[in-house]
C-alpha cells in the first residue's frame, strides 16, 4: 500500500501522539501502546499503526516508520522524534508535539473562522444573482418587449446574462463543470501556484508572511530544544512556510550561519523585511545562550499579533461586505425598478 497518499484529519493527528505519549508515560513499552491504539483505530489511522508495528517488530524506529506518512507528518515532525529516540526521551517529546500540533490546528482554525463570514456573504450574493437572473429577470423582459421602451445599460446587461444562462444552460453548466475541473487538477498536480496566486492579494500577502514567520520560529525552537543543529534545522524550517521570499530568507541565513555568522545577522542583513522586535528578540537570545526559548517568546508574540489582526479584519469585513452586497443587490434592483419608472412618468406626462 502506498502510504505517501494516507492522511488523516488535525484532530485524529493530536489524538493519535496525545494518546500515544500517556500510554509511553505511563511505563508501557512502544509495542503495547502500539497495540492498546489499534483496538479503536478505524481507516487511515488503522493502516498507519499497522505499519508503525510491523516497522517496530522488525528493528526499525518510530520515526523511519512516520516518515513514510508525508501528509501525517512532515520532515520537522520526523527529525524532533529521532532526535527524541536517539536521546530517548520520547515520551516528553510527543507531549511537545501534540501540545505544537494543538496549537497549529488552533491557529488554522483562526484562518478559517475569519474567512468563513465573507465566503457565506458572497455564497449568499451568487445565490441571490442566480435567482434574479432565472426567475426575475425573463418575466421583466417580457414587459419590456411589448413596451418597446430603451434601456439603461446596467437593464441590458442582465438581460444579455439571463438570456445566455437560460438558452444556453447545458453548456454554461458544462463549462462551469471545466472549469471546476481544471481549478481541482491544477490544485491537485501545481497546488502552488493557485496558493501563490491567492497568497500575493495584498491584505492576503501580509497575514501569510505573519504565518510563515510564526511557523519559522516555532518549529525552529521544536528543532534546536531537540538537540538538532541549527544549519540542519534551518534546512528543515524552509519546509514548512509558504511565501517563496521567505524560504529564501531562511536560506540566507543558513548561508550566514555556516559562514559562522548569528542567525540574527542573517536575518537581518536578508532583502525580505523582518520586524525589527523578532530580530532583537532573536539576538538577545544568542547573547543569553537561550537562543531556542527566544524563538519560541517570537512565535508566541506573532500567534498574539495575528489572532488580533485576524479578529479586527473580521470586524472590519463583516459591515463591510454587507454594504457591499447592498450595493450590489440595490444596483440590480435599480436596474430592474429603473426602467419602469421611466415608463410610469412617460405615461404620467402623457
Amino acid at each position: 500500500m502506498k502510504t505517501e497518499h494516507i492522511s488523516i484529519s488535525s484532530n485524529d493527528r493530536i489524538i493519535l501522539i496525545s494518546n500515544f505519549a500517556t500510554l509511553l508515560t505511563a511505563g508501557i513499552s512502544i509495542l503495547e501502546a502500539v497495540d492498546s491504539l489499534l483496538e479503536d483505530a478505524k481507516g487511515s489511522q488503522a493502516i498507519l499503526l499497522i505499519t508503525l508495528r510491523e516497522d517496530l517488530t522488525q528493528g526499525k524506529h518510530v520515526y523511519q516508520s512516520f516518515a513514510k506518512f508525508p501528509l501525517v507528518f512532515d520532515k520537522v515532525v520526523i527529525n524532533v522524534i529521532k532526535a527524541s529516540e536517539e536521546a530517548g526521551n520520547l515520551d516528553v517529546t510527543l507531549w511537545e508535539l501534540k501540545e505544537n500540533m494543538r496549537k497549529e490546528s488552533e491557529f488554522i482554525d483562526k484562518i478559517k473562522s475569519a474567512l468563513a463570514y465573507p465566503a457565506v456573504i458572497m455564497v449568499v450574493f451568487l445565490g441571490v444573482l442566480l435567482m434574479m437572473l432565472v426567475f426575475v429577470i425573463p418575466k421583466i423582459v417580457t414587459v419590456f418587449s411589448r413596451l418597446k421602451v430603451t434601456l439603461p445599460l446596467p437593464t441590458r446587461i442582465l438581460i444579455f446574462a439571463s438570456n445566455i444562462l437560460l438558452q444556453f444552460t447545458v453548456p454554461v453548466l458544462i463549462g462551469t463543470g471545466v472549469i471546476v475541473l481544471i481549478i481541482i487538477i491544477i490544485y491537485k498536480t501545481n497546488k502552488k501556484l493557485l496558493l501563490n496566486l491567492l497568497f500575493s492579494l495584498p491584505i492576503v500577502s501580509g497575514l501569510i508572511k505573519q504565518v510563515d514567520l510564526i511557523r519559522f520560529s516555532r518549529s525552529l525552537y521544536y528543532l534546536l530544544s531537540s538537540g538538532i543543529p541549527i544549519v540542519t534545522a534551518l534546512e528543515l524550517t524552509q519546509e514548512v512556510v509558504i511565501k517563496k521570499n521567505i524560504s529564501n530568507l531562511i536560506l540566507h541565513s543558513k548561508e550566514m550561519v555556516i559562514a559562522g555568522k548569528k542567525l540574527s545577522e542573517g536575518l537581518r542583513n536578508s532583502k525580505t523585511k523582518i520586524p525589527s522586535i523578532m530580530i532583537k528578540i532573536i539576538e538577545a537570545g544568542e547573547k543569553s545562550g537561550s537562543l531556542d526559548k527566544s524563538l519560541k517568546d517570537v512565535s508566541e508574540y506573532f500567534d498574539y499579533q495575528i489572532t488580533n489582526t485576524l479578529r479586527n479584519l473580521t470586524v472590519l469585513l463583516e459591515p463591510i461586505m454587507l454594504v457591499v452586497v447592498a450595493i450590489l443587490v440595490g444596483g440590480m434592483m435599480l436596474a430592474i425598478i429603473g426602467p419602469i419608472y421611466n415608463m410610469i412618468g412617460q405615461v404620467g406626462a402623457r
